[in-house]
């Protein structure tokens, strides 16, 4: 599946933001996620949950179901999530979440990854070549300022220009240096543990 290419991204373009809640690391059993569909920077439409394992495999596949079942679906434009990684090292293939959705994906973190220390600590867990592989299909990192007043972000993009995904990530970021929706997703998952 080739890039979407936004011709012109709207201030209220409709973005689901996801984030993972608390769990005990290397702990067994499940952890939540929450995805908040905003519709630009302002508006609050609605909330989507599953589980998915600690440090399982299951990640990429929950999603595109939360994703796709959800009321919300025709309306979202771009998926924004917390990095790669939820539930420890339950990594998301963002390149076949972006194939099973067909929405543009952007991965963000608000700091550098670090990747041999993550290389490291996924060799500890089970699959280890299939986790690292995931974490390699994510593709080029980019560095982006999103207000100039803040600490950059980083991102991986799926199925979206880089161009694209850093226009969207500045419309819809207001009180901090992520969009509304993941920052919203954040405090909800958070919550709920």
């Amino acid at each position: 599946m080739s890039p979407k290419r936004f011709h012109t991204i709207k201030p209220e373009i409709r973005v689901l933001g996801i984030d993972d809640g608390r769990f005990i690391p290397h702990s067994k059993g499940t952890v939540d996620i929450v995805g908040v569909v905003y519709r630009g920077p302002y508006f609050f439409e609605g909330v989507m949950k599953t589980k998915i394992a600690i440090d399982g495999l299951d990640a990429t596949e929950k999603f595109a179901l939360m994703i796709n079942n959800s009321p919300y679906f025709g309306e979202i434009r771009v998926v924004v999530l917390d990095g790669v990684t939820f539930g420890g090292f339950n990594v998301v293939d963002i390149r076949k979440l972006f194939s099973l959705t067909g929405l543009p994906i952007i991965s963000i973190t608000r700091e550098k990854p670090n990747l041999p220390q993550i290389k490291a600590a996924l060799r500890n867990l089970s699959y280890f070549d299939l986790r690292w592989g995931v974490m390699e299909n994510a593709g080029e990192l980019f560095e982006v300022e999103i207000k100039p007043t803040l600490n950059p972000v980083y991102l991986h993009v799926a199925g979206i220009l880089y161009e694209d995904a850093k226009m969207i990530l500045k419309k819809t970021s207001t009180v901090a240096n992520i969009p509304e929706a993941l920052r919203v997703a954040h405090l909800i998952a958070s919550g709920l543990t």
